[in-house]
């Protein structure tokens, strides 16, 4: 099992910058635009923490390495491999099975674009102090689980590009629609498997810890150390209006829609008045804009280009960033 992330390297710079990276599916292509967009700016900073959950976990590694992986992280998103997910004639099947869709082509996807070169870039990096982190639930515990992924990249076991694939997989892997990973794990002198599933059954976000927002004196930014914290949400956090079908999987998806919304809500909340009760500079962005969206298609390339364009110009014309989380509404529809 993967031990908690240990404390970084002491530090002397004066600022330090940790990106968070949500869930969001298709949604991912969203921070691909803003990523990508941010190096062109040239005010892109080289973040010293890293964490992803679901589709944020397949962009935390490029996100971590810097725009020098801006390309291959442009075409994960854009070019239109995403589409090869979805097999609509396995549905029947996976009805019947461990789950609706293969993982197959997700695993397919995950090694062409994780790679050895990118197993040992992130090793090199984390010698250097940075952090590279990645939440999965474990199904067997019904506990989430922070992988700290430089430690796996530089462990040096002839395993670890298989590991770091499995957990980035995981991460992904929306219980019921792809098959949960199983990963051996010792206990001991027993080895055994654990089931690992989507980080965002546990949080749609990996910003701060439980442990720290409860506690009743949380640690601090070093006097003269400014720490920003930059949260990219591949979502909308707004309501969206649609007239749902009534037939079930538009009924599932819809409701597994609010799910997610509230999920992102309910840790981004207390995340922002942590930052603000110990001094971290707070920067929030997500899908400002209401852009059509299938359940029935939900790896379009169309969307995803429409996403990715959307952080992309939104970044380019320092619009981006809020510094606090806005919701469209204040209180619940009470029917007359």
């Amino acid at each position: 099992m993967a031990k908690p992330p240990q404390r970084a390297h002491a530090s002397s710079k004066a600022e330090m910058n940790y990106l968070v990276i949500s869930g969001g599916g298709s949604g991912g292509a969203f921070s691909a635009g803003v990523l990508k967009a941010w190096s062109e700016t040239g005010t892109r900073p080289r973040f010293d923490i890293v964490s992803g959950v679901s589709t944020g976990a397949l962009i935390a590694p490029y996100a971590f390495l810097g725009s020098s992986y801006d390309d291959r992280l442009v075409d994960l998103y854009t070019s239109g491999v995403a589409k090869n997910l979805v097999d609509a004639k396995w549905l029947p099947t996976g009805l019947l099975g461990t789950s609706l869709l293969k993982q197959g082509p997700l695993r397919k996807m995950v090694e062409r674009y994780i790679t050895e070169d990118v197993l040992k870039t992130v090793a090199v990096e984390y010698r250097k102090g940075r952090r590279l982190l990645v939440l999965t639930s474990n199904l067997d515990s019904q506990r989430a689980v922070i992988w700290d992924m430089g430690a796996i990249a530089n462990s040096g076991k002839p395993d670890a590009l298989r590991l770091f694939q499995d957990v980035l997989i995981a991460s992904a892997s929306i219980p019921g629609v792809y098959p949960a990973v199983l990963i051996r794990v010792h206990s001991g002198n027993h080895v055994f498997e654990e089931m690992h599933s989507d980080g965002g059954s546990g949080s749609q976000i990996l910003a701060v810890p439980d442990g720290f927002m409860t506690s009743a004196n949380p640690a601090k930014p070093r006097p003269g150390v400014r720490l920003n914290m930059y949260v990219l949400v591949n979502n909308a956090l707004m309501p969206e209006f649609e007239n749902v079908k009534n037939n079930t999987l538009s009924v599932m998806a819809r409701a597994y829609s609010i799910q997610v919304k509230s999920q992102t809500r309910s840790a981004l909340l207390p995340s922002y008045m942590f930052a603000q009760r110990v001094g971290i500079r707070f920067h929030v962005a997500s899908i400002d804009r209401q852009i059509d969206y299938s359940v029935l298609d939900p790896f379009n390339t169309e969307y995803m280009r429409s996403v990715f364009r959307l952080g992309y110009s939104e970044t380019i014309a320092g619009k981006l960033w809020k510094d606090k989380p806005i919701f469209s509404e204040t209180k619940a529809e009470f029917a007359p």
